[in-house]
């Protein structure tokens, strides 16, 4: 009597390996993502008890100590500074302007580019480093 074994092959693929591979790699990009500035200039900010943070930063504007304008790391000169914001805001409403300046600098500074923002109906926020 001729018994048969049922040997049918199935075909397998391995994938423990695979999600450990996917874990790392997914721990190591978030680890560099958050290392990552996106601010280059450096500058030492003024404190603040409280931070509210924003989501929809879309202009960041830096002021140095040699009252050097920046505008999302392009140096541009105060006469133009204004038309350079209106350029990069368009036809959005709802647009956040975060102001950087350093802590050494006058408050006029601030005030002279604060002063686009009023003139220009924008929102302006000032940003700060936590204690």
């Amino acid at each position: 009597m001729a018994i048969k074994r049922n040997k049918r092959f199935h075909a397998e693929v391995a994938t423990s390996s695979l999600s450990d591979i996917m874990f790392f790699l997914l721990l190591f990009f978030l680890i560099i993502s958050t290392l990552a500035n996106p601010n280059v200039i450096k500058l030492l900010l003024p404190k603040a008890e409280n931070n509210e943070k924003t989501n929809k930063q879309l202009i960041t504007i830096t002021v140095s100590d040699d009252k050097k304008y920046f505008i999302d790391k392009e140096e541009v000169p105060f006469s133009e500074l204004e038309t350079q914001i209106m350029n990069k805001v368009g036809t959005a409403q709802e647009t956040t302007v975060v102001v950087r300046v350093s802590a050494e600098s006058q408050v006029q500074d601030l005030v002279d580019v604060l002063q686009i923002g009023v003139k220009n109906h924008l929102k302006f926020v000032l940003a700060t480093a936590t204690p």
